[in-house]
């Protein structure tokens, strides 16, 4: 059971967290500074370092959660599943999880907006591009130690990796500039892109 102390520490770290990223939405990133962001949540300074690392960590620090829950579900997949097939499953019947990471953390909507913070901040985007590059490695090792095979020599690994990681960032993109911003258009949008990737892939796309 949750102490007291704990609960307090909790109810810290998501103040500094929602506050954190109002601002980042509102007035900038570059814009805002860590003494605002504790200023807003009245902690001092020292406070807010207790629990983040910096205006990059807070920033990153929900899809940190949400990529965590996304290895932890590849990496529980049954053995039998083909790697592509494995990565689908982990992230459809996971979508609970992340949806319950999210929302556990930041209203969707503050999440969106931060997304399309992320993606006009050349600071912001550059960092997320080295994360997201270093989570693809992660997976690409795990389906690798999945299949049996050497990732340094095998390219199978990490072009599934790539593939996958592509569709899901042009999923994103077109969730964020869409009407339906609630997660389960996302993972309905998820789901109907990955049915297209073999067509997309290997076959011809005039109109028939």
């Amino acid at each position: 059971m949750e102490t007291l102390r704990e609960r307090k520490k909790r109810r810290t770290r998501e103040a500094l967290l929602r506050t954190a990223l109002e601002l980042f939405t509102t007035q900038g990133y570059e814009h805002t500074t860590v003494d605002e962001i504790a200023e807003a949540v009245d902690v001092s300074q020292r406070t807010f370092f207790r629990y983040f690392a910096g205006k990059e960590d807070v920033a990153f620090a929900v899809q940190e959660m949400t990529e965590a829950h996304f290895v932890a579900a590849v990496r529980a997949r049954p053995a039998h599943e083909a790697p592509m097939e494995a990565l689908r499953q982990a992230m459809l019947e996971g979508w609970d999880a992340i949806r319950g990471t999210v929302e556990s953390a930041v209203p969707v909507e503050l999440y969106l907006r931060m997304y399309r913070t992320i993606e006009s901040t050349p600071a912001l985007l550059a960092a997320h591009l080295l994360r997201s590059a270093a989570t693809e490695e992660t997976i690409a090792r795990l389906l690798a130690e999945r299949e049996g095979v050497d990732v340094d020599t095998d390219l199978r690994p990490r072009l599934a990796v790539a593939v996958f990681g592509g569709v899901i960032r042009v999923t994103e993109r077109q969730w964020s500039t869409g009407d339906d911003f609630s997660l389960e258009a996302i993972r309905a949008l998820t789901a109907s892109y990955l049915d297209q990737v073999g067509s997309a892939l290997t076959g011809h796309w005039s109109a028939t």
